[in-house]
């Protein structure tokens, strides 16, 4: 089995972890409704993509919780 001679330094350690931190996110504003969206994706809010409807978003339908 493979067992390190010596002991890692914190310094090595966390030079070799410097590169696993997470990056924020980019959010692009939609051209259709003005909300933030992901790069290269479907608005979430309106379905448009490049301009053109792709998704149809249905409304929100209110449910009775004492019917469930």
């Amino acid at each position: 089995m493979a067992v390190p001679q010596n002991r890692t330094t914190k310094s090595k350690r966390n030079m070799r972890r410097s590169h696993d931190s997470l990056v924020a996110a980019n959010p692009n504003e939609c051209s259709n409704c003005g909300e933030l969206k992901r790069p290269h994706h479907v608005c979430p809010s309106c379905g448009h993509y490049d301009s053109r409807q792709v998704v149809a978003v249905g409304r929100e339908v209110d449910v009775d919780e004492d019917a469930a």
